[in-house]
């Protein structure tokens, strides 16, 4: 049976890939929607990109909806240092010919679950924004939802600060709603996807493939690589079709949201009860391979 997905995210880079994973794996999972949010770039630029990469892989079928244009509380952040000034320069893609579903993302997610409760995975690759809105709307929603995939945080050090990541310091409140809410989260932080990176045998086989999403993926990655080729948000859908590919642990994750220094930061404890369900290991050779045979369908 289909896993029913909705994606929310902010794309971005690995954003986009993860997205090309999801597309190029009809039998297993069934995309309901995309929603964008604010983070590596402006929402107009994430809602757009959202669109650009879904009819790259001949998914224009899927609505996507924009949801919020900035954090809870804190100023918006960007990563457009590493993403470019779109937030996917390099990979050639056109604008999107289709428009943004009609309504906002929050009602979208919070609808679509209350609908079909225990049956649809949120992955949420970006700030958890969107969903921290829906959580106040409906609390409710943690016990809906079947499953909440998060990439963000760390069981280590951030990549922003010493302390925190990029999604859960660009929005470290709505992190710190979601984490306690009650529902069923699996978290992969950089401890974890910091192991499965784009080195350049791996690109040299995207690029080799030369399909319209490959080029894409292979002109993002070569720009990303300078970064240090990590590909974050696709083991967040990883995690949905090779399980077996990830080593997880059961955790109590907190998130720090005092105005200091390590502010996002997101404190793993293992032994200490449990919100979440933490990725420590991942079989990197095995995953990437399983990546590039994905792609290879295009």
């Amino acid at each position: 049976m289909r896993r029913k997905i909705i994606i929310d995210c902010d794309p971005g880079i690995d954003d986009a890939v993860a997205l090309m994973l999801a597309c190029a794996s009809p039998e297993e999972l069934e995309i309901l929607a995309v929603t964008a949010v604010a983070g590596n770039v402006a929402l107009g630029h994430t809602a757009a990109n959202a669109r650009r990469v879904l009819e790259a892989c001949d998914r224009g079928d899927v609505p996507v909806y924009a949801g919020c244009p900035r954090p809870l509380l804190r100023p918006p952040v960007t990563a457009d240092r590493i993403h470019g000034e779109t937030g996917i320069d390099g990979s050639g893609l056109p604008p999107p010919t289709r428009p943004l579903a009609d309504g906002h993302a929050v009602d979208l997610l919070r609808d679509t679950v209350r609908n079909a409760p225990g049956e649809v995975t949120v992955v949420a690759v970006g700030p958890l924004t969107n969903l921290a809105a829906v959580l106040v709307q409906r609390p409710e929603f943690a016990a809906e939802a079947r499953e909440i995939v998060v990439m963000g945080g760390s069981a280590g050090p951030g990549n922003v600060t010493p302390h925190a990541e990029f999604n859960f310091h660009a929005d470290p409140h709505a992190a710190r709603i979601v984490f306690e809410s009650g529902a069923s989260l699996a978290m992969y932080g950089l401890n974890i996807t910091h192991q499965v990176r784009v080195d350049d045998q791996v690109l040299g086989r995207i690029a080799a493939l030369r399909s319209p999403p490959a080029r894409a993926a292979a002109g993002m990655l070569e720009r990303y690589r300078d970064s240090g080729g990590a590909l974050h948000d696709v083991l967040a859908v990883g995690h949905l079709l090779r399980p077996d590919c990830f080593g997880l642990e059961a955790a109590l994750v907190t998130i720090d949201t005092s105005e200091t220094g390590r502010i996002g930061r997101s404190i793993v404890e293992r032994g200490s009860g449990t919100n979440a369900r933490v990725g420590f290991d991942a079989a990197a050779g095995e995953f990437l391979d399983f990546l590039l045979e994905r792609l290879a369908r295009y």
